[in-house]
């Protein structure tokens, strides 16, 4: 039984999108201010077409997890804000909130971890008092239905609890939260547990005043001029995300505790903002996110703690447009509700992620016009001679069922094979190049490093400037419609 249960759990932790062969891992969380927000069913299939191992909810809804149930994928279930007050108030309020949270749906649905709260010490600073107390009685409750292995608690906090993260050597926790930061870490010390961090250079940059560069906040490489270095430990910094985390762990070192890793439960950067935030547009997000997906997933830690990978989840998965607040606030998304791209953004196994291909790709821009998407796609896989045989139904790259994605494949692959001898990306301006490989999971794109050459077709039609008829698909979006991905791994440990 023992040794069934250890293949089990090797297997799950091989399985998935952002899972690197040295383990770190990149997850994403799952807001629910959406107002067409798809069914719980369909959310489970898109994050399995998308092969997405590990999910952060911010509450512990009874769909959701029934919905993931036999997934594989890892879930970290939120006690919300709401909540914290009373489950610190009354261990036995804690133990109710276990059963019908945790032990009612392991082990089909597998949750590994409770976030207790959101950014407490700063969003409802009320709390702070019973916060431990409600971490502890939560505890209590997974020991006694034997769950505390397998369910880690811990409370995601902000960089506001850090006053001055630069330099990160000497960056400590606000002193006013001292006491409570103390026994947070003393309890995650107690029981094996880790740091939660809500990390988001965006905020860093934009809050700033010019102090950092915005490369630097995306990840882009600095000139030796502007290289940023901590005075004291001569440590270079690539990044804020990279400094942040370090201010942290500098931080939980000046209260004299060692051994505590971080796990970053939010990172990302919206896409879109009002007339008052130049800096949240596609360009920045895009690039953002998929350079933090190939940060997280080289298997590496901060300068100071180099071999700590620095696990994190994205935030977020589908566009929030019902929260309050400026118009960023709303759009964080790195997915439409339908299943396609906000962006061009590598959702795929970890050699794709990390840009191994040399290429450069040709995909549906994220806000183009669906009546002139389906004609582009109408024309490439007609006039235009691609192999549009993959985005058929039940074919590798049939799902997700969209337009966009199947014009993101079809454009492609017209694009690969034509680009020699004048072929463009234009598609009526519905297309663009990217140098992210969009393959994912076993849809493999033309050009990708990781499939094979397909080529030798005679040029027709060379430049589909205005892609009309030609080719009848069908391929009208639908309700979300996907199938579990056929992604076995053979593991021969013996």
């Amino acid at each position: 039984m023992m040794h069934k249960k250890w293949i089990g759990g090797v297997l799950l932790l091989l399985f998935g999108m952002f899972t690197s062969v040295l383990g770190a891992f990149i997850g994403i969380n799952i807001g629910t201010d959406v107002s067409d927000l798809p069914s719980e069913t369909d959310t489970v299939a898109l994050l399995k077409a998308h092969q997405i191992s590990h999910v952060r909810l911010y509450n512990a809804d009874t769909h959701m997890l029934k919905a993931l149930s036999n997934s594989g994928i890892e879930v970290m279930v939120g006690v919300t804000n709401e909540e914290v007050l009373g489950i610190g108030q009354s261990p036995s309020t804690a133990a109710a909130w276990i059963n019908k949270n945790v032990a009612a749906y392991l082990p089909s649905t597998n949750i590994t971890a409770i976030a207790v709260g959101s950014e407490v010490l700063t969003s409802i600073p009320h709390a702070a008092p019973v916060l431990v107390s409600a971490m502890n009685s939560l505890h209590k409750a997974l020991v006694a239905s034997n769950l505390n292995y397998q369910v880690k608690v811990s409370t995601p906090q902000s960089m506001d609890v850090i006053p001055k993260p630069f330099p990160p050597s000497t960056a400590g926790f606000n002193l006013s939260w001292g006491p409570t930061i103390y026994q947070i870490l003393q309890f995650i010390k107690n029981t094996n547990s880790y740091y939660m961090l809500n990390a988001y250079p965006y905020y860093g940059y934009t809050e700033g005043n010019g102090i950092f560069p915005l490369d630097y906040a995306l990840f882009r490489p600095l000139p030796a001029v502007k290289q940023i270095v901590d005075p004291n430990t001569l440590f270079h910094y690539t990044s804020m995300f990279d400094a942040m985390v370090d201010a942290t762990y500098y931080s939980i070192e000046a209260f004299n505790f060692s051994g505590i890793s971080i796990v970053v439960t939010e990172s990302g950067w919206p896409w879109f903002g009002g007339s008052n935030e130049p800096d949240a547009n596609t360009g920045n997000a895009q690039t953002y996110t998929n350079n933090l997906i190939r940060r997280v997933l080289n298997d590496s830690g901060p300068p100071s703690q180099p071999k700590l990978p620095i696990n994190t989840y994205i935030y977020e998965l589908f566009n929030e447009d019902k929260r309050p607040g400026p118009v960023s606030e709303k759009n964080w998304g790195v997915l439409f509700t339908n299943g396609s791209s906000v962006y061009p953004l590598s959702l795929s196994t970890s050699n794709q992620i990390t840009g191994n291909s040399s290429g450069v790709f040709c995909v549906a821009k994220a806000d183009a016009d669906p009546d002139k998407l389906q004609d582009g796609l109408n024309w490439a896989c007609g006039q235009g001679h691609a192999n549009c045989t993959p985005i058929q139904q039940g074919q590798r790259c049939y799902l997700p069922n969209t337009i966009a994605n199947h014009a993101s494949y079809a454009f492609n692959d017209y694009y690969q094979k034509m680009q020699s001898v004048g072929g463009t990306c234009d598609f009526d301006d519905t297309a663009m190049t990217t140098t992210v490989d969009p393959s994912y999971g076993s849809c493999k794109f033309t050009g990708s490093s990781n499939s094979s050459t397909i080529g030798g077709l005679t040029p027709a039609a060379i430049a589909p400037s205005s892609a009309v008829g030609g080719w009848s698909s069908n391929l009208q979006v639908s309700n979300l419609q996907y199938l579990i991905p056929a992604a076995f791994l053979v593991l021969l440990l013996l």
